[in-house]
């Protein structure tokens, strides 16, 4: 089975004064602004970190979902937080860490199995895969 998805991004200008406009083939994001000062002066609209964050975390939370279900559990609830840090290094920039936060409540598991799996999970997703040049970490609590 093969999937594919696509997303686009348009830019007109120069880097500073640029303006860039994402798109998903979902519609979830349609010409959502992004650009310079998104990215590196915190202004408002998106920026590539934030969206690797967001799949990471979605792709991570989902697959923990599947390898609970395997051991026997079911999630009341999970919440995953991505903190995707992009750093100045010598040629340019580079994503140096992903960091994941996970909390939820699993009927049944005490700490040392939700860890167990969620370590699993982070090591079995997609986007972790993707991304395995970049040092993942993982703090996991149990609610």
């Amino acid at each position: 089975m093969q999937i594919n998805r696509t997303a686009s991004a348009h830019w007109s200008g120069g880097l500073k004064d640029g303006k860039g406009l994402i798109s998903t083939q979902s519609g979830a994001l349609k010409d959502y602004p992004y650009g310079f000062a998104s990215r590196f002066e915190g202004i408002p609209g998106t920026n590539p970190e934030e969206l690797i964050g967001a799949a990471h975390a979605g792709c991570f939370t989902m697959a923990l979902s599947l390898i609970l279900g395997e051991a026997g559990f079911t999630a009341e609830h999970m919440e995953t937080s991505a903190k995707v840090t992009l750093e100045s290094v010598e040629g340019g920039f580079a994503v140096t860490a992903i960091h994941l936060s996970l909390s939820g409540r699993i009927p049944g598991a005490d700490e040392a199995t939700f860890t167990e799996l969620a370590n699993k999970a982070k090591a079995g997703c997609p986007i972790s895969k993707a991304l395995a040049a970049v040092p993942i970490t993982l703090d996991v609590k149990l609610g």
